[in-house]
This record gives structure tokens, sequence and C-alpha cells, in this order.
């Protein structure tokens, strides 16, 4: 039996967090929190307390960070993209120690947000090449969403749609089989 673990805000828990455990089919165990990873460093704390022993072991671990991160209050940006980056290589670096491989999803756009789509595309820029130096596999599910942002994202111009469920949960469990 090969353990999978999905970590990640939203875009897991509402969107294809819902659609891979199905997908995977016979051979796998998928675990996942029970509760949105929101924000990177919230990730990161929790993969040291209350994720550890389900994160122990893993064949793969599959994770995005960035919606909340990438999102602005009024008064600038929640994290400024050197804290992100920095939040992003040390969660990379604790999941390495506990799976096989791990595999970081690209943070998908929003619907109509034109300043936090460019921050989402400079947080990805920042840090898929960083992570690729640190041999982490990377899910460009920002490329997917952004081909047809009218059929992947839901009515609340954030959240995946239904075909944006199943789109992304293909692309998740392909990439997972192809590293177990």
């Amino acid at each position: 039996m090969k353990k999978i673990v999905l970590l990640g805000d939203s875009i897991r828990l509402i969107g294809y967090g819902k659609a891979v455990p199905g997908m995977m089919g016979e051979g796998y165990e998928v675990f996942q929190p029970t509760d949105n990873c929101r924000y990177a460093k919230y990730t990161l704390r929790c993969i040291f307390r209350e994720w550890a022993d389900m994160i122990a072991d893993s064949d793969v671990i599959h994770w995005n960070n960035g919606l909340w991160d990438a999102i602005n209050y009024g008064d600038g940006w929640f994290t400024d993209a050197e804290e992100y980056v920095k939040n992003i290589l040390r969660i990379a670096e604790n999941l390495k120690k506990h799976a096989k491989t791990v595999i970081f999803a690209t943070t998908t756009p929003v619907a109509h947000d034109d300043a936090r789509n460019a921050v989402i595309k400079e947080y990805n820029a920042l840090v898929v090449s960083e992570l690729q130096k640190r041999d982490i596999v990377i899910n460009d599910l920002h490329s997917l969403v952004d081909s047809d942002r009218e059929k992947y994202i839901c009515e609340d111009g954030v959240h995946l749609s239904e075909a944006g469920i199943k789109e992304c949960g293909e692309q998740v469990a392909k990439i997972i089989k192809e590293y177990v």
C-alpha cells in the first residue's frame, strides 16, 4: 500500500482533495488534514505538530500553499515575497524528511483580481526555481486553471468549480502515480 499525503489550502480541501482519493484506485492510502492548511507559515507549524504522524513515512506528499499568502487586506500583502519563499523552502526541506517524493502544486489564479494574480505569478516564479533545485517536483496547477478561469473557477472567484475539481484532481492523481 502506497501512502499519499495531500496538504494544501482550500484548493485542496474543498477542491482536488475531494476527488483525488477516488481517482487513485487500489493500492493507495490517501491522508489529508480535515482542516484548511491556510497560509505557508500555518502549514509549516502544523507539519511539526498536528500532522507529524500523518505525514511520517509517506511515499508522496503533494502540497500547495499561496492563496492566503497572496491576499491584500488593504494594507499590503498578507505574506511578503521574501517571507513566502523562506516559508515554502522550510516546508519543502521538512517534508523531504518524511516522503520519498515531495510535489509542490503552484498557486492557482483567482478569477478577476489582476493585482492578486500578478502577485500569485510572482510568488510561483520565485519558489518554483528554488524548489526544483531541491528536487521538489512541480505540479503546475496554475497554468491548468489559468487556461480557462471561467470554466475552472467557481462563482466566488477563488475556489475551483466542479470542472476545476475534476481537472485538477486528474492532474494531481496522474503526477502522484508517476512518482510511486
